[in-house]
């Protein structure tokens, strides 16, 4: 999700009563159910009991001189990943930081329409369910085109939190707890808002796109 464009949009509040069911970290048997299921739908998913454990994972999953651009993720913030992508201590080719040092609007528009066919595509996700499938929500849809056919790789690091039941929890667990968050988020750094303008949900993975997901014990993002 990302920035309203109109100041009109008003976002729901967060309901204190499924904060709970929202932010707890899943038991470790549901958890193994879930990459068992992810894993029957093409998307190879793995266990880090701390974030710092998924940090080490996700940099030893990237090559040396790899293309790497990131979606918005306080998930990856979290776990330190930013940080170490903004500090250069890498061989990556940062996308992201390109995209933002070019000036020209125009051209940083094509900066990152080019992104979407990265090497490796990093980000998180808003919910996945016990039977394995994906949600991400996202106000323009930047990330989704990447997520959905056009990165090479692709790798979700996911806090436990975020494994619902099915799929009316997963679009409950965005609409309730993921938007108002990110809303008030946006907000605090100057902009109007957010919105769900597009949801993406993965059923099932081809053969062509290689998808990782990375649960962590802990509870991540939003």
């Amino acid at each position: 999700m990302q920035s309203a464009t109109s100041g009109q949009f008003q976002s729901p509040k967060a309901s204190d009563g499924n904060e709970k069911r929202w932010t707890t970290p899943a038991d470790i048997g549901t958890v193994e159910r879930t990459i068992a299921a992810l894993k029957e739908r093409g998307i190879q998913a793995d266990f880090a009991l701390t974030r710092a454990e998924a940090l080490g994972r996700l940099t030893e999953l990237i090559p040396a001189g790899s293309e790497v651009m990131t979606g918005s993720s306080k998930t990856l913030e979290e776990i330190g990943f930013l940080e170490t992508l903004k500090s250069g201590s890498h061989s990556w080719k940062n996308l992201k930081a390109e995209i933002l040092a070019e000036k020209d609007q125009a051209k940083q528009m094509e900066l990152r329409q080019r992104s979407v066919l990265t090497q490796y595509y990093l980000g998180s996700v808003h919910a996945v369910t016990e039977s394995g499938q994906v949600l991400i929500a996202s106000a323009g849809g930047s990330q989704l085109a990447a997520y959905a056919a056009g990165a090479k790789n692709v790798i979700w690091v996911v806090g436990t939190q975020k494994i619902v039941p099915n799929l009316d929890d997963g679009l409950a667990r965005i609409r309730e707890h993921s938007l108002p968050l990110e809303d008030q988020r946006m907000k605090s750094v100057g902009y109007p808002g957010s919105f769900v303008g597009k949801i993406l949900i993965v059923e099932k993975e081809t053969p062509y796109q290689n998808v990782r997901l990375i649960f962590v014990n802990e509870s991540l993002g939003f």
